[in-house]
């Protein structure tokens, strides 16, 4: 069951970023078409929308399988539409992550890697 969620998770994590590359890519083409012949804002546009929807998708997925509080909830969804959000969400949901991995790993009766090394 926690490693189901910790997919969902990983899904989310790995969409995070590209997101956040593709808003600030976005932003810098938008700047570019105003101030010189340059005008890739279709394309990056186009990028930028498509990760945007597989980030609300991956989202919606991941808080009906971890059951976040509305809080969290709502500080991913809000860290989505901001230039640089998407590299903190990364971040915070790397540790999420490991925690599920460790709790499924914890539930299996494995014993995890440090515990292991330290008992040789």
């Amino acid at each position: 069951m926690e490693l189901k969620t910790a997919a969902a998770l990983r899904r989310l994590r790995l969409i995070s970023a590209p997101e956040a590359v593709s808003f600030l890519l976005l932003l810098i083409c938008s700047v570019l078409k105003r101030t010189t012949d340059f005008n890739a804002v279709p394309v990056m546009g186009m990028v930028h929308g498509v990760l945007f929807i597989l980030y609300v998708v991956f989202w919606a997925l991941a808080w009906a399988r971890v059951r976040w509080p509305l809080g969290r909830a709502a500080l991913y969804a809000v860290l989505s539409v901001l230039p640089t959000g998407g590299f903190f969400a990364e971040r915070m949901l790397a540790r999420e992550c490991e925690a599920a991995v460790a709790r499924a790993r914890t539930a299996a009766g494995e014993v995890p890697a440090s515990e292991a090394v330290g008992a040789a």
